[in-house]
């Protein structure tokens, strides 16, 4: 393969991961990120492996997930044998009390050869005890986990040690091009950085910063989810439950996440009161000893927002040497091995593992 060097602004777990990959295949890569790397969405979210509700999405959603799915556990020993991070990834399981949806769920569990039980109170209260009383439910024991602050680290680590070239506030603000070819990356500061090829993955500020190129500006916008902990004693809870839109995250200490809202508020970190006393009110009601524990944090973040969930994945249709990876939505740290995979076999013209025709950016 020729010499590149390679661009990545975005320094989240896409960008980071993206990065990692073309360093392993041999590009020189610089990664730019407008704050500091790994404190955005990939940080704010709760690193559940699988999408929400996974039925409710369309195929490509489906497929992305299922070859992230089999990429995560690789990818997190990994790390830890690169870096000494454990990353945590743990198959808690995914058990959600409801089963209105059970014909469709089905319909997935079949397509995508994935293990789905309904339930029953007794079976449900032997997976998890100390739920609130639900007569039906779905258990999908495949679901993993990984601690996404965890990840990140030693994601970071790893990236340090491939030598990585990462200048952290260095937020980029326009584009240098000649013809249909990028020539350059223009940050707040002046600085100028300039590559054979170069990838977009900013996460909600994607269609903000894909407007500068040219062409069709990406559909991506920020959407806040607001997130809070519970300090609770191991073992308290030991499965990932979902009850309509909220779910409890265990951690392998006894912490327990509780999320998310959705908010479309532009790009408005705040947190506020209302959300708080909303998810604290959800999470009491789906496990009522959290009345016990107390909140130890409260946070926000911002989710790259796309129009069905598909993230748009390869070549920029206006320029020749830029390349996409962003609108991941509520699932970038779900969807991050396959997505970057799939980008980096574009990039380094390798056979992808996926069709690649669902993702490609709007022309």
């Amino acid at each position: 393969m020729p010499h590149r060097d390679v661009v990545v602004v975005g320094g989240g777990v896409l960008g980071m991961l993206t990065a990692r990959m073309l360093a392993m295949a041999g590009c020189s890569v610089h990664l730019l990120e407008q704050g500091v790397r790994g404190r955005q969405a990939s940080w704010a979210g709760g690193g559940i492996l699988s999408p929400l509700y996974p039925w409710r999405y369309p195929a490509a959603v489906s497929a992305l997930a299922r070859r992230s799915q089999s990429l995560h556990p690789p990818l997190a020993a990994a790390l830890q044998a690169e870096t000494g991070h454990d990353s945590e990834w743990l198959g808690s399981g995914l058990l959600v009390l409801d089963d209105t949806e059970l014909a469709a769920a089905r319909g997935w569990a079949d397509q995508w050869q994935t293990r789905l039980q309904p339930l029953d109170q007794r079976a449900i209260n032997q997976i998890q005890p100390g739920l609130k009383p639900a007569e039906h439910a779905l258990w999908l024991p495949e679901i993993a986990q990984l601690r996404n602050p965890r990840f990140l680290a030693a994601l970071s680590a790893s990236i340090d040690q491939l030598g990585i070239n990462t200048v952290e506030q260095a937020e980029v603000t326009g584009f240098e091009h000649s013809g249909q070819r990028l020539t350059g990356v223009v940050t707040r500061s002046g600085d100028r950085f300039h590559a054979d090829q170069f990838v977009l993955a900013t996460g909600a500020w994607s269609g903000q910063l894909s407007a500068e190129v040219g062409g069709t500006p990406l559909p991506v916008r920020p959407v806040r989810g607001q997130m809070l902990l519970f300090q609770a004693r191991p073992g308290l809870l030991q499965r990932i439950v979902l009850h309509g839109e909220r779910y409890l995250i265990p951690r392998k200490d006894g912490r327990i996440l509780c999320g998310s809202t959705l908010e479309e508020v532009g790009f408005d970190l705040a947190t506020t009161q209302t959300a708080r006393r909303a998810l604290e009110a959800s999470a009491l009601e789906i496990l009522p000893a959290l009345a016990d524990y107390p909140v130890i944090r409260h946070w926000a973040g911002l989710r790259p927002g796309s129009p069905d969930g598909t993230p748009f994945i390869g070549r920029h249709p206006a320029r020749e040497n830029l390349y996409v990876n962003a609108g991941q939505y509520r699932n970038g740290l779900v969807l991050a091995p396959g997505s970057c995979e799939l980008l980096v076999d574009l990039m380094l013209h390798r056979s992808p593992k996926l069709d690649p025709t669902p993702y490609a950016p709007p022309a």
